[in-house]
């Protein structure tokens, strides 16, 4: 297994595939690099030889901000949102959806589990 950004990547995986592995690669970002490093895409990550493996690890060094580092970013990012108490702020502490989608039904992803309300058994009849 090849170790990109600290990252193990499937030895079995075409190399523009295993990229997307990384936390902040997506395809076209992995289609940029493989074409950037002059390897060939399909070629699978047990094929490289060290020199293209160095090639693919500098581009990421140099040119992307992945794993650890976007990660804070991303937080300190809603941390910012949070503490200016602006409307995305204010939705993130709540855990509602951020990004105007509806919420009356759906966004059950972001609110959680369905809770019953009362009024959804019928009652037990009591002796009088």
């Amino acid at each position: 297994m090849a170790r990109f950004a600290n990252v193990e990547v499937p030895s079995d995986k075409q190399i523009q595939i295993a990229l997307t592995y990384i936390y902040g690669i997506g395809p076209k970002s992995a289609r940029d690099i493989v074409h950037a490093a002059k390897v060939d895409g399909t070629k699978r990550v047990k094929d490289l030889d060290e020199t293209e493996e160095k090639k693919l690890r500098d581009i990421i060094d140099a040119n992307y901000t992945v794993e650890g580092d976007l990660h804070r970013i991303v937080t300190n990012n809603v941390k910012r949102l949070k503490d200016i108490s602006s409307y995305r702020g204010l939705r993130h502490k709540l855990n509602l959806p951020v990004r105007g989608q509806r919420t009356r039904t759906n966004a059950r992803t972001k609110r959680g589990r369905r809770v019953a309300v009362g009024g959804s058994q019928p009652k037990a009849a009591s002796k009088t």
